[in-house]
């Protein structure tokens, strides 16, 4: 009886469904084969990924390996070099450890299983040594090629732009021990590529250009040398600015301050230039005659100390202006002569006082000065007036004397009056003279005494050829006595 294509079309399918099955058979069988000898998809050993590989193939593997190494180059390019496991002598210790993990994977159900994570014990070996060897040969690690990293830090100072914050320098040095710990951590996993930038292998600088430290540091030198200080002496002027400030200021660390010894050197050629005191004078006496006078401590004398300190402190706090330096000792004038024109000339040789104001001869007189037979010869020299009194007592070892006008000028030495005198002038001193200071008419130490004031210089000299003749001494004023002991 002839088939139907209804019973066709079953028996069609029937044998599709057979050969379907073989087909999975085969298939099955084959894969049951193939990961008899394979790992299964998935395994992992020792972080290195094995799957469908044979143990054979994962010895080749680490016996063919090699590590390539990209490394920076100064100029921020990149280049690559590369360490053979054959030179580091990298290998299986034993395949045993690989076969019993391949025996123990489940094959039968290959087509299921996604193969597990193994550590074994240092399985992968390689020559210590060797691998050191092999790194220290990279050419980061070569003088000629590595470029230190150099941290940001202030420039020096500069005219046109002052102190500025030079950027840092990365370089291209490697750390040795980040290096070696990179580079074996990529050998034992048998990764086959390392970038030493990614893996923070390179040294870094410690500071950056926007450190705040820095930042600071930075604006306190710049208010240092954003100062100008001027200094006038009379027709001089001395102008303090960035450019001698800068060589003064000192960075310890993050710390910008002042060097106070530099400062203290700057006043110190401030002193050395414009003082006075204790330097020899020219003088064009009343005689006319110019003389030479060394001694006294009439002048310009700066307290180096303290205008040291209070310019130092002027700058730390950033103030620009006009500043008069701190004096033990000021004189009438910057310019030559120090003394000016407003002065009292005292020649000891004549006995004889002038008195000038702003150049004009106000007052004269003839004194009595040191007793030169005892030895109280009245000194030589510019001074100034240290002060004057009214009604002082003038006292001694041998005398206790009271006067009404009192100027000294040298220490205990001053010119006063002495009522006691009955002459002035001429040769009295020689003999019976004073213990040093000038004596004067009552009525000459009263004028005197108006036009003077604390700091008016004195001037005193010998000037031979000058000597008063006894006969031109002054006479007695009404009332006057004899001698008496004064100061």
């Amino acid at each position: 009886m002839p088939k139907t294509a209804k019973n066709r079309k079953g028996s069609l399918l029937q044998i599709l469904a057979v050969v379907l099955l073989l087909a999975l058979a085969v298939i099955y069988a084959g894969g049951v084969f193939y990961y008899h000898s394979h790992f299964l998809r998935g395994t992992v050993i020792d972080q290195v990924s094995v799957s469908g590989m044979t143990v054979q193939e994962l010895a080749d593997q680490v016996r063919n390996y090699s590590l390539r190494i990209t490394e920076r180059q100064a100029d921020g390019t990149s280049l690559e070099e590369t360490i053979a496991g054959k030179d580091i002598s990298l290998e299986y210790s034993s395949l045993e450890p690989l076969e019993e993990i391949l025996k123990q994977q489940n094959k039968w159900l290959w087509f299921l299983a996604a193969g597990n994570a193994h550590e074994t014990e240092e399985l992968v070996t390689c020559d210590e040594a060797a691998l050191e060897g092999e790194l220290l040969k990279l050419q980061g690690f070569q003088e000629d090629f590595a470029v230190s990293p150099v941290d940001a830090h202030i420039s020096e100072y500069t005219p046109e732009n002052g102190f500025q914050i030079v950027p840092e320098t990365e370089g291209n040095e490697l750390d040795y021990e980040r290096t070696l710990e990179a580079v074996r951590a990529a050998v034992d996993s048998l990764t086959e590529e390392l970038d030493l930038d990614e893996a923070g292998c390179y040294r870094s600088p410690q500071v950056t250009a926007d450190d705040e430290r820095l930042l600071n540091a930075l604006n306190k030198a710049q208010k240092y040398t954003g100062v100008t200080i001027t200094y006038t002496f009379g027709k001089n002027t001395e102008i303090l600015d960035g450019s001698t400030i800068a060589g003064w200021v000192r960075f310890d660390g993050f710390e910008a301050g002042l060097d106070q010894e530099k400062v203290a050197e700057y006043v110190a050629t401030l002193r050395k230039k414009y003082d006075t005191i204790f330097r020899s004078r020219t003088f064009q006496t009343s005689y006319g005659k110019e003389i030479t006078i060394d001694s006294g401590d009439y002048g310009w004398w700066m307290n180096y100390t303290q205008e040291a300190a209070e310019l130092a402190e002027m700058i730390e706090n950033g103030e620009s202006g006009e500043r008069t330096p701190v004096y033990y000792q000021t004189a009438a004038s910057y310019e030559k002569p120090d003394y000016g024109t407003t002065y009292v000339e005292i020649n000891l040789t004549a006995q004889h006082l002038f008195y000038y104001q702003d150049g004009e001869l106000i007052l004269e007189s003839d004194f009595v000065s040191g007793n030169s037979a005892r030895g109280y010869d009245t000194p030589a020299g510019v001074y100034g007036i240290t002060y004057k009194q009214r009604d002082a007592t003038l006292t001694g070892e041998t005398y206790e004397t009271p006067v009404s006008y009192w100027m000294p000028f040298n220490g205990n030495i001053g010119m006063h009056d002495a009522s006691w005198r009955a002459a002035f002038g001429g040769d009295i001193y020689k003999t019976n003279g004073s213990h040093g200071c000038i004596n004067l008419p009552v009525s000459v130490a009263a004028e005197l005494y108006g036009y003077v004031e604390k700091g008016t210089p004195v001037i005193c000299y010998y000037l031979p050829g000058t000597e008063a003749v006894p006969e031109e001494s002054a006479q007695p004023e009404a009332g006057q006595n004899a001698a008496a002991p004064e100061g």
